[in-house]
């Protein structure tokens, strides 16, 4: 059973898996797919056709626009803002007003287990690997490889993150965690 407080707004033509939970003011427009035990926290905003695995947790206000997707456990933080228009502009050059069909929703992927920290800013088109940490008020223009800890504007590689987000000691081509105890292959930096 899911919990949808009464002040939330979910379409109809949304889907919704077990156990999730939609605070309030929150907005899920059709077609849009929501994994089992997935947090829609207060305010949040999740576009047309967005995809969302399992675990998920989205805190207050975040807007995932059309054209996302987030894969099983992945956390996105307060305020973070997916968009999803290479070339936004509201009118046309004749300045006509822009519709749906003047306009190519891109495509932004963000891999199992990965995190948006609060008020981050992920530009469409990017892939955020798998359990890659992407810290606060980060602009992120280019695709993350997995375990790889990002921060700033523009969004840089920094380091590199275990399962448990802490940071990896870098052993060649792997990182070792010491709270985990465990060893992580790392991307070729070729």
């Amino acid at each position: 059973m899911s919990f949808i407080h009464p002040m939330a707004e979910v379409s109809p033509r949304a889907r919704l898996g077990e156990g999730c939970k939609v605070w309030r003011l929150a907005h899920i427009r059709e077609d849009a797919v929501v994994g089992a035990e997935c947090i829609i926290g207060a305010g949040v905003y999740v576009g047309a056709g967005v995809r969302l695995g399992r675990n998920c947790k989205v805190q207050n206000n975040a807007l995932l626009y059309e054209g996302v997707e987030l894969e099983d456990g992945v956390f996105v933080g307060p305020q973070v803002c997916f968009t999803n228009d290479f070339l936004p502009r509201a009118v046309n050059p004749d300045l006509s007003l822009k519709t749906a069909e003047d306009w190519h929703v891109g495509a932004t992927r963000v891999r199992e287990g990965a995190s948006v920290g609060a008020q981050a800013v992920v530009v469409t088109g990017v892939t955020i690997g798998r359990w890659a940490l992407v810290g606060a008020g980060s602009v992120v223009t280019h695709d993350v490889p997995d375990h790889a800890l990002v921060y700033g504007q523009p969004a840089r590689i920094t380091g590199w993150v275990c399962y448990c987000a802490r940071r990896l000691e870098l052993r060649g081509q792997e990182g070792w965690c010491a709270t985990c105890q465990r060893s992580i292959a790392l991307p070729r930096s070729d």
